[in-house]
């Protein structure tokens, strides 16, 4: 079996809490450390990430299967940032049990712009993989200026960003080119159009790579959907608002 990094703060209901590409879960640890007061809360390297055994194949049905199983079996709640947010859902819909309420935060179920649906270029992830080719940690970096790009004050969110990830290795090229396919060719559209559970999005106005018109998108895809645009966020709402995203998440799983 996969052995998987995960660490337990708190004490309560069960959350999970899956961090996005590239990361590991120390980026989630001053927020983890808020919702561990109501919570308790599983943060999870991701497979091939942080301090994490990787998968093979690394696919959507293997990572969260493998996440799964690392995992105590019993219903949590569920949240999730960028591919973490993807990878999320996709779990809910194949293990629906293990999954009492989901937050995606700046997450996308397309997460590539179509032509009926708001999203990232598929260029510029292509451009990510062919430069983590030629030098992966400036592609890394310069992958964290995009994720504050926007806000008028990113600098504090772009060290911490820095900081977090600084503290573990980063995967290696595998890992990061696979990831980029997973967000590149997965539509969960479908799923989130079914999805028995529960399902708030947080958003950032300002984010360059999910895009604020998603917000109006997802409402129409399933209007039972509680989607949430924060004004001054990017990429990264958890950090830059913090206080906001709490007040949200508690009310939501209230």
């Amino acid at each position: 079996m996969t052995q998987l990094h995960i660490e337990c703060l708190g004490a309560g209901e069960p959350l999970v809490m899956l961090h996005g590409w590239s990361m590991h879960s120390a980026i989630w640890y001053e927020f983890a450390q808020e919702l561990a007061k109501s919570y308790q809360v599983y943060l999870v390297d991701l497979p091939g990430h942080g301090l994490s055994d990787t998968v093979i194949p690394y696919s959507l049905a293997s990572v969260g299967d493998a996440i799964i199983a690392a995992l105590p079996n019993q219903p949590s709640y569920w949240l999730g940032w960028s591919l973490g947010a993807t990878l999320a859902l996709s779990i809910a819909e194949r293990h629906p049990e293990r999954v009492k309420r989901l937050v995606l935060i700046a997450g996308n179920p397309c997460f590539v712009k179509r032509a009926d649906w708001p999203g990232m270029r598929a260029e510029v992830l292509q451009q990510f993989a062919e430069q983590l080719l030629q030098d992966a940690p400036a592609t890394l970096l310069r992958f964290l200026s995009l994720q504050v790009q926007g806000m008028a004050a990113y600098k504090p969110v772009l060290k911490q960003l820095r900081s977090a990830l600084s503290k573990r290795s980063a995967p290696n090229n595998a890992t990061l080119q696979a990831g980029l396919a997973l967000l590149t060719d997965t539509d969960l559209r479908p799923a989130l159009t079914k999805l028995a559970q529960p399902v708030m999005a947080l958003l950032g106005a300002k984010d360059a790579l999910v895009p604020k018109a998603l917000a109006p998108a997802l409402a129409e895809l399933n209007p039972q959907i509680r989607v949430n645009c924060l004004a001054g966020s990017a990429h990264a709402p958890f950090l830059s608002d913090s206080a906001e995203c709490l007040a949200l998440i508690h009310d939501f799983f209230q």
